[in-house]
């Protein structure tokens, strides 16, 4: 059986951004306390943009990348906490405006910030069991916070597109060993229908939340594979903030070399569904032939899902990014926010 590979990625990230300092002081809070999470700015949607628009972006890029015309996709995974519709898939959208094959497999997935690599994980299966040559997934969020709650210094938006394929494809980048999967039912963060903002239970959000999965994500996939950490080049965690990726590094001796590549929060926030294949997708595009490299996400509710990979050759960049970054005052991040 072949394993799959990506061969494709792409990546989409708003010009706009607002520093958490700026609304600090808007709620007249202090600022060192907001300075202990680690992010000094965050990414803000544009008015006419949604997790849809960004993850079409990612997606063009993927495709582009991959060097395959579109038409040979025949499955299509959107993770996202902020589908555009309640009812209308995002999926089929993207399938029609990529131009993928309409026989094709597609679905909305949800599963807080992990939605993005349970997309992946579905392909990942179908690519190995042979239903389809080419798939894509994509995690895409425009991250919702209360005014005024802690999550507002840190929901971001943006959006990572993935393509995968056979290992045998000339094409293939980085093939996909092992993955991996912890589940529990953990109310640490959740969004009743119908309400517009999230709800979450503070420092319980940590431990038992984030720390307990990751750590056990982090145990099992070690001993599936038989590896100890200091093998692994290049480590991606879900971010949060800077401080619980960090935390739980530490725990493992994960050194800031193996998770520097990836560590992109301190300056685009946490983007939800796409925080941690946004981290991947600047991995793949620094990590040499032969590197090992180890993906967990994290979703609240709560679970992991890991992925050990290894690069079949040297990364690849995507093109530049050259358009320039617009600060936002508080007001004008409002404008942007209007729910």
């Amino acid at each position: 059986m072949s394993r799959s590979a990506i061969i494709g990625f792409g990546r989409y990230l708003p010009v706009y951004r607002i520093k958490t300092a700026e609304i600090a002081a808007h709620w007249e809070q202090d600022g060192s306390a907001i300075s202990a999470l680690g992010v000094t700015e965050k990414t803000v949607p544009g008015p006419q943009e949604d997790s849809f628009t960004m993850a079409f972006e990612a997606g063009r890029q993927a495709i582009e990348m991959a060097d395959i015309a579109s038409s040979e996709i025949s499955a299509m995974f959107v993770g996202s906490e902020s589908h555009p519709y309640a009812v209308k898939p995002t999926s089929s959208m993207l399938a029609a405006a990529l131009q993928i094959h309409p026989f094709s497999h597609c679905a909305d997935l949800e599963f807080a910030c992990k939605a993005g690599t349970a997309g992946m994980q579905i392909v990942d299966s179908m690519v190995r069991a042979g239903q389809i040559h080419y798939g894509m997934a994509i995690g895409t969020d425009t991250a919702q916070a209360r005014p005024g709650d802690a999550l507002e210094f840190t929901a971001a938006a943006g959006a990572a597109a993935f393509i995968l394929g056979s290992e045998k494809t000339k094409h293939a980048l980085c093939r996909i060993d092992v993955t991996l999967s912890f589940t529990t039912d953990t109310p640490d963060f959740w969004r009743p229908n119908g309400e517009l903002y999230p709800h979450h239970a503070g420092r319980y959000t940590g431990e038992p939340g984030y720390f307990r999965h990751v750590r056990e994500m982090v145990k099992g996939i070690l001993a599936v594979t038989g590896l100890k950490a200091t093998e692994i080049d290049h480590v991606i965690f879900h971010m949060p903030n800077a401080k619980f990726p960090s935390q739980i590094a530490k725990e493992f001796g994960i050194t800031s070399e193996q998770m520097a590549s990836g560590f992109i929060v301190p300056h685009i926030g946490n983007t939800y569904s796409a925080c941690s294949p946004l981290g991947l997708t600047y991995v793949l595009e620094q990590a040499r032939k032969g590197q090992r490299l180890l993906l967990i996400s994290y979703g609240s509710g709560s679970g992991c899902d890991a992925f050990l990979l290894t690069m079949l050759r040297d990364g690849m960049r995507l093109p530049p990014d050259d358009r320039a970054v617009s600060y936002l005052s508080y007001t004008e991040y409002c404008e942007h926010c209007p729910a």
